[in-house]
């Protein structure tokens, strides 16, 4: 051994300082930053930064994204949307599914590497996530997104996250680097993120409501990224905001890490915002103000840093100070370093999806569960019923449940097949009843097309993005288009998953003169030729599905021609159909009922509706948001005729945001929030309905009446949003019922008065009075009394109690200093003032749920 040690020794110290591994990670990155030209040091603020290789330095990507699972990538665990997730107020919980989730990051991130896959847009150590913003508006397609409208839930939620992710703070190497995004006043609307500016935001709103998570993020979970946002804030955009990303960020809360733009934010300064006249200097400006890393779809800002320096905008040891973070985070994660010395590098493939995490999936979407209405004990159902109908447009429905910014799992268990997993063979009848949105249904005349003789479209392939050369196979589709590389599948034998390109094209014969329409979408390029003529255009990175109306004559023909390119880091996916339109008749559907008495509608949103930036052109829908929150006129006509034909309706709503469902609540006789659920949403449901399990899930949001209820999207003064400023929404935040009951006894807090630097323990006895096993969540709220402008109430801590029946314990919830913590306006900073503090305690955020304490601080 000493001999080795011997002749490794010299070897050993050879290595340049940056890549010795026994140095700290400044001391490396320094040493790297000398020998760096100025072009190599701008390369390396890209997202997708390039190999350097005269220093050995691999490319390196910075987004990817593990919203909940690792998205964009097959066969993974797909875990509940973010919103769901909070509905379980179970951080615990929450911390096991990141962790998990990490665990298959590095499996897939390292097994890609060994097989000589490039590192990747989207299989990279840099995870973009979690999105901390505040819900503040119901109409926000992202909201599904974060953890709910609650500064405080939304805090405990993303500091596990971030903890998960990242590994062991005291680990020699970072499991992953987690991002806080969208710093810091964002949440919509989609359609005017790129210019809105917020110039009325008060100092108390901003300082309760928006900055908390981030906050929390850094200074509790030691985040590693955060990312600036794409609007602007008293009229510097987020990415060149001195005051957020300087004073606030790094001077007043200590954070030493990456800051990354949004996707496109530093462009946007000259071709959005219009603060800056031109690449060089929105370079300079978004540098200077603090943003490390750049984000673009094309043409880097950054990559003009050279020049700013030339031009005297910007100094080339300002560009270092930049550099440096961003390489430490790289040298932290290991990149630099052989994967021998990396434990995380080590983590098998086995691990991926394994059973471990396909249960962790399940369990989390059981806690997800929130029963919101439940007339004469409709649930659970009896185990003896004969039939039941599944019906609704959300019930067979797998991509539904997988939400946005999601992976593709191995299997999903969707609704209907969740269903019939508790009933016998035969006894459940489906039917989708009526689409998602619109009224009409469409009757596809792709089988009346024909070329060259042959029924159908004839598809032709290229393994390249031009539909140029020599075809890779040529072959007849007579089934509606939509086909998808996810899972390994190629469109044809032969093609490439990347890199390639299609043209489907057929003649089609009129019968009549009428309107017709094209149903489209893609992710990828994708054009509609009818005549020559281009009728519809995309070129998206998911598939939105399009409503083009044309007009046809009887008599003549159409050549349909659609094109399609493989879009660079993107799996592909194309559907296409098209025919007349008629009216929704549910005659029919109360037909196909007869005899059977229960009748479970599975409805609500999906993704293809609510979302980013979208160019959805629905009535209702704008841009990724809705302008309406009720739910879509369809299915509220679907429910109408089912209830008026004398069914037991149980309405099971899927969606990422609060639906105004005040028409549902007499109709239906219970309802079911179910988020969008992940991989194993469909058993969790018919878990919860059949009664193996007995939901305990609570609202994270508001659900509001309806949209009359809501002030200004474009303002983000929280007056009159969320439980915190307005008291008769239809749900509260913190509402959902249980199969059993509780009783909320008097809390003891110990000490009646204390310090302002003191903790509190507020102690609450509570009793399981129902006849089943059951979970409450017991949540404390505080109110500062005489203080007229702050919150009618806030959550400041909660836990879960699981209960036998008949059961009695003591929950104990403590509360820190800054559990008191509120804006002082004279001071402008968060304080915990002298007086007298009211503690409300219960089961939800409504008063009548909610019985209260006093204390006061000296």
């Amino acid at each position: 051994m000493f001999l080795s040690f011997l002749f490794s020794t010299p070897a050993f110290a050879q290595k340049l300082p940056y890549q010795n591994p026994n140095l700290g990670s400044e001391e490396r990155a320094k040493d790297l930053i000398t020998r760096l030209t100025l072009e190599e040091k701008a390369s390396l603020l890209f997202d997708q930064s390039p190999a350097i290789p005269r220093l050995g330095i691999k490319k390196f990507n910075w987004w990817s994204e593990a919203l909940h699972g690792l998205a964009n990538n097959d066969n993974v665990t797909v875990f509940p949307e973010p919103v769901g997730m909070a509905a379980s107020f179970d951080d615990s919980l929450v911390y096991r599914v990141f962790e998990a989730t990490s665990d298959e990051v590095r499996a897939k991130y390292h097994e890609a590497l060994r097989n000589g896959k490039e590192n990747r847009r989207f299989l990279s150590l840099s995870v973009w996530t979690p999105n901390v913003n505040i819900f503040r508006d119901p109409r926000w397609g992202r909201g599904q997104e974060t953890y709910g409208e609650d500064p405080y839930l939304t805090s405990r939620m993303g500091v596990a996250v971030v903890k998960g992710l990242q590994g062991p703070a005291g680990s020699r190497y970072r499991k992953l680097l987690a991002c806080a995004k969208h710093f810091a006043v964002h949440s919509g609307p989609e359609w005017s993120r790129h210019t809105l500016n917020l110039y009325q935001v008060k100092p108390r709103d901003l300082y309760e409501t928006y900055l908390p998570a981030f906050r929390s993020l850094v200074i509790d979970a030691g985040v590693r990224q955060v990312m600036c946002a794409y609007q602007r804030l008293d009229d510097e955009p987020c990415c060149g905001n001195n005051r957020l990303l300087q004073t606030i960020l790094r001077d007043s809360w200590g954070f030493k890490h990456v800051v990354v733009s949004d996707c496109g934010a530093i462009t946007d300064f000259y071709t959005s915002h219009k603060v800056s006249s031109d690449a060089v200097h929105a370079s300079a400006k978004g540098a200077l103000a603090g943003t490390d890393v750049e984000c673009v779809w094309e043409g880097y800002a950054y990559k003009s840093l050279p020049e700013a320096v030339s031009r005297g905008l910007i100094t080339e040891q300002e560009i270092d100070k930049h550099l440096l973070r961003v390489l430490i985070g790289r040298i932290d994660l290991g990149d630099l370093d052989e994967d021998a010395l990396v434990p995380w590098a080590n983590i098998p493939m086995s691990v991926v999806n394994n059973e471990a995490h396909r249960k962790l999936a399940l369990d989390m979407a059981l806690e997800s569960m929130t029963l919101l209405q439940n007339r004469n004990n409709t649930l659970p159902l009896k185990r003896n019923l004969k039939k039941i109908a599944v019906i609704g447009p959300n019930a067979d429905n797998d991509p539904m449940l997988w939400g946005n910014y999601n992976g593709k799992p191995v299997r999903t268990i969707n609704i209907l097949h969740g269903l019939r997993s508790k009933m016998p063979a035969g006894s459940v009848l489906y039917d989708k009843g009526c689409d998602l949105v619109e009224n009409k249904v469409t009757q596809s005349y792709f089988s009346q097309c024909s070329i060259d003789g042959k029924k159908g479209f004839k598809a032709t392939y290229w393994n390249n993005r031009e539909l140029k050369g020599e075809p890779v196979i040529t072959e007849q589709i007579t089934n509606p288009l939509k086909l998808t590389t996810a899972g390994q599948h190629e469109f044809a034998s032969g093609v490439q998953l990347e890199n390639f390109s299609a043209l489907y094209e057929t003649e089609f014969a009129a019968a009549q003169t009428e309107e017709i329409v094209f149903k489209c979408g893609a992710t990828g390029s994708m054009q509609l030729y009818v005549n020559g003529t281009l009728v519809n255009r995309t070129n998206n990175w998911r598939t939105l599905l399009s409503r083009i109306p044309y007009k046809v004559e009887g008599g003549k023909k159409y050549k349909i021609e659609v094109r399609f390119a493989q879009l660079n880091n993107w799996q592909a996916n194309i559907e296409f159909d098209f025919g007349r339109e008629v009216d929704v008749d549910f005659s029919g559907l109360i037909n196909k009922l007869k005899g059977i008495e229960v009748v479970i509608f599975a409805g609500g949103l999906s993704t293809l509706l609510e979302g980013e930036e979208m160019p959805v052109s629905y009535p209702g829908f704008k841009g990724g948001d809705r302008t309406d929150i009720q739910l879509p006129e369809v299915q509220r006509n679907c429910l109408k005729a089912l209830k008026a034909a004398g069914k037991k309706l149980i309405f099971v709503n899927c969606s990422g945001s609060a639906i105004g469902m005040a028409p549902e609540t007499e109709t239906c006789d219970a309802i079911l929030q179910a988020w969008y659920g992940g991989e194993s949403g469909g058993q969790a449901i018919a878990d919860v309905l059949f009664g193996d399990y007995n939901p305990s899930g609570k609202l994270p949001v508001t659900f509001y009446s309806d949209t009359t209820q809501l002030a200004d999207f474009e303002d983000y003064s929280m007056k009159g949003r969320t439980y915190r400023y307005m008291a008769d929404p239809l749900f509260q935040f913190g509402f959902g019922l249980s199969y059993t009951t509780f009783s909320i006894g008097t809390a003891q807090p110990g000490k009646t008065e204390i310090r302002n630097n003191e903790n509190l323990d507020l102690s609450i006895p509570i009793t399981n009075t129902g006849k089943r096993n059951g979970t409450e969540i017991v949540q404390v709220y505080v109110r500062k009394t005489g203080d007229s402008d702050g919150p009618l109430k806030t959550l400041r801590g909660f836990t879960r109690v699981t209960l036998a029946a008949g059961k009695t314990t003591t929950a104990v919830v403590s509360l820190p200093p800054s559990a008191f913590e509120f804006f002082d306006s004279n001071s402008r900073k968060m304080t915990v003032a002298a007086g007298e503090y009211e503690l409300l305690y219960g089961n939800s955020s409504a008063e009548k749920d909610l019985k209260v304490v006093k204390v006061v601080i000296k």
